[in-house]
């Protein structure tokens, strides 16, 4: 099931020749909506192995942070920094899920989510480590990008797609992108 869904815009056919030519319209509109929709499923980001130097280095800071906040009497930070170590170094563990992707003539749909061409200015493909990505940029002023990874056998294909109805642009990862990418978080 491909989930299109074609709009009929005129009334039922009369007699058995017209009832041909609908049925004919009809079968090229359900084929055209099957092609022009592509599905694949991709994990959510990229995993980065972490060893036992990154976790002891994170160690270090946290210990470190803490110490500081302690000294300094700062108590609510140093329930800020035990809480957000907590919560990345639960995240580094979790693996990527992997997410279906559905891409037609109404937008990007990422399992319940619909992302419309509408709400995007344009669109970008990073290589990062023979991992493909479209990076989705938003028309509003302060929404953050969508970033969606795909396998390259379908690339040509969903490049195409999102050509078709948004400009592309090159793209780059801003520097909070590469410190993350750096630090492997």
């Amino acid at each position: 099931e491909t989930g299109a869904r074609v709009r009929i815009s005129h009334p039922p056919p009369k007699d058995a020749q017209e009832t041909g030519h609908f049925l004919m319209v009809l079968v090229y509109n359900l084929s055209m909506a099957k092609k022009n929709m592509v599905n694949w499923e991709a994990r959510e980001y990229i995993a980065r192995e972490k060893n036992a130097a990154w976790y002891v280095c994170f160690g270090i800071v946290v210990v470190g942070l803490a110490a500081l906040a302690i000294f300094m009497q700062q108590f609510t930070f140093l329930l800020l920094i035990i809480v957000a170590a907590v919560a990345l170094v639960v995240f580094s563990v979790r693996p990527p899920r992997v997410l279906h992707y559905s891409l037609s003539s109404k937008g990007l749909s990422e399992g319940n989510n619909l992302y419309t061409f509408g709400d995007f200015k344009s669109f970008g493909v990073l290589n990062e480590d023979n991992h493909y990505s479209i990076v989705l940029i938003p028309k509003k002023r302060f929404a953050t990008s969508v970033v969606v990874y795909f396998p390259e056998t379908s690339g040509e294909e969903i490049v195409d797609i999102f050509g078709a109805h948004l400009p592309m642009e090159p793209v780059k990862l801003d520097v909070l992108d590469k410190l993350v990418r750096l630090l492997r978080i």
